[in-house]
């Protein structure tokens, strides 16, 4: 993961004008998240929201492609289109979306490995 830190501070900037949103480090990368909803991406100078089954259709259509981290597709995160960025309009739209995903799966119990099998009962 890099980031240059022109597209660093264009990300920010743009987005900061149409949600709160704060960035952090992540492995040569950036996180980017509003209030505690981890919503995107920025890697290799390319901005990226979270999705789920029902978002992700609409990057789909633009011809975006998921986040590819060493080369393993993860389809939680999608490009965004370069024009929705330079647009304040759209970019609210998008970004508010990708944080309401967040907000969603955020909401979605968990299921650990322990509790996904189960029990054996003790015949003792």
């Amino acid at each position: 993961m890099a980031i240059s830190p022109d597209f660093r501070a264009f990300v920010e900037d743009q987005l900061g004008r149409v949600v709160p949103v704060r960035s952090r480090p992540m492995f040569g990368g950036l996180g980017l998240y509003s209030g505690d909803r981890f919503f995107g991406v920025v890697d290799d100078d390319v901005l990226y929201f979270k999705v789920d089954d029902d978002t992700r259709p609409r990057y789909r259509r633009r011809g975006m492609r998921p986040f590819e981290p060493m080369g393993t597709p993860m389809n939680g995160y999608w490009q965004v289109p370069a024009d929705v960025i330079e647009d304040s309009e759209e970019l609210e739209s998008w970004a508010r979306e990708a944080i309401d995903v967040a907000s969603r799966a955020r909401a979605k119990p968990r299921r650990s490995p322990a509790n996904s099998k189960p029990q054996k009962k003790d015949r003792t």
